[in-house]
């Protein structure tokens, strides 16, 4: 016979045990009540033409979606397209390099996405809430899956997944095999920052002296990859996310240079060819957490942001605006 101490043991864990999963429902509805996360459904989510369209709208105001995402030969080599800026938010003054990148990569979209009704994407983040998410699947069955810099697919398949349908990179983040970590069809998007940028990949795709100057990171020397497969962002992507998101000024003195980070370009990019779109793994721990590791796949934290030029914060709420109001859906907590 259990004696009335032990009821009242027993009793008072099972209130626990009630307190906690109410706790943890209720801090689930709020998260689904913001928009800052979403249950992962058992079927794919409708998926309606020009409802991402309509409320990027209200992001970026009267912006066309007739902007090419990559840029073209014909655009540079017929005629020259003037812009208003120089790198990274326009082409002014590294035409000439450009012009010979273009002559050996290629600008379309793989017929497979072009040809969809409907293209659901999700914009892979690099975060450390990646790690044990068991998403890798869910990320899997996206239509365009787009990936950030050098973050690992090999070997974290269960949490990543392992499609990649373009990879966003520039030089200093193109430490990884092309062929081990993306997809014999992954297109490989070049984000230039800077006139070298264009200079260094057209020495490693046409095979010529490489450049050891004019980087904060040593890019690679060798890189195993197709031309076929590398394009070149369009500025634009970078002008509106700066301008519309960040309210960065254009013209910034050469010491400063604020800019946006690869993951929201990505995420303005999903926004303009996507007509749904999810994003996993962003986010960055609070600033008076210094010991949180910042990715899913290296033991780095947020004094290694310190100087790169980008303000994390102001993302967030960039971030947190595009949720709440439903242009954007978060696999992950944010």
């Amino acid at each position: 016979m259990i004696s009335k101490s032990r009821w009242k043991l027993l009793a008072m864990l099972a209130l626990v045990l009630v307190v906690m999963v109410w706790y943890s429902i209720s801090r689930e509805d709020r998260y689904l009540e913001l928009g800052f996360y979403f249950p992962i459904p058992e079927k794919k989510e409708p998926c309606f033409q020009g409802e991402v369209e309509r409320k990027a709208s209200k992001l970026f105001g009267n912006y066309s979606r007739d902007q090419p995402i990559f840029l073209q030969l014909k655009d540079y080599f017929w005629v020259k397209t003037p812009s208003a800026y120089e790198l990274p938010y326009g082409t002014k003054g590294s035409e000439d390099l450009l012009l010979r990148v273009l002559a050996v990569t290629s600008y379309s979209i793989p017929e497979s996405i072009q040809s969809l009704k409907c293209r659901r994407c999700v914009v892979v983040g690099n975060g450390h809430r990646l790690r044990n998410s068991s998403l890798g699947d869910a990320i899997n069955k996206y239509d365009v899956v787009i990936r950030l810099n050098n973050a690992p697919v090999a070997g974290y398949e269960g949490d990543v997944g392992s499609k990649t349908t373009m990879r966003l990179f520039y030089p200093e983040s193109a430490h990884f095999d092309p062929k081990v970590e993306n997809n014999p069809d992954t297109l490989l998007v070049l984000v230039a920052f800077k006139a070298m940028d264009f200079h260094w990949i057209e020495t490693i795709l046409s095979d010529k002296k490489r450049v050891r100057k004019g980087f904060w990171k040593q890019p690679p020397l060798i890189w195993d990859v197709n031309p076929r497969q590398v394009r070149i962002l369009n500025p634009f992507f970078m002008e509106i996310a700066a301008d519309k998101l960040l309210s960065l000024p254009m013209q910034q003195p050469r010491k400063i240079k604020q800019k946006p980070t690869t993951g929201l370009l990505a995420i303005t990019l999903a926004l303009h060819l996507c007509d749904l779109v999810h994003i996993a793994g962003f986010g960055y721990p609070d600033a008076h957490n210094r010991k949180q590791t910042i990715h899913y796949y290296e033991q780095i934290t947020l004094k290694s942001m310190a100087g790169s030029g980008h303000n994390v914060s102001q993302e967030a709420l960039a971030i947190k605006r595009m949720l709440e109001i439903g242009a954007v859906k978060n696999l992950t907590f944010f």
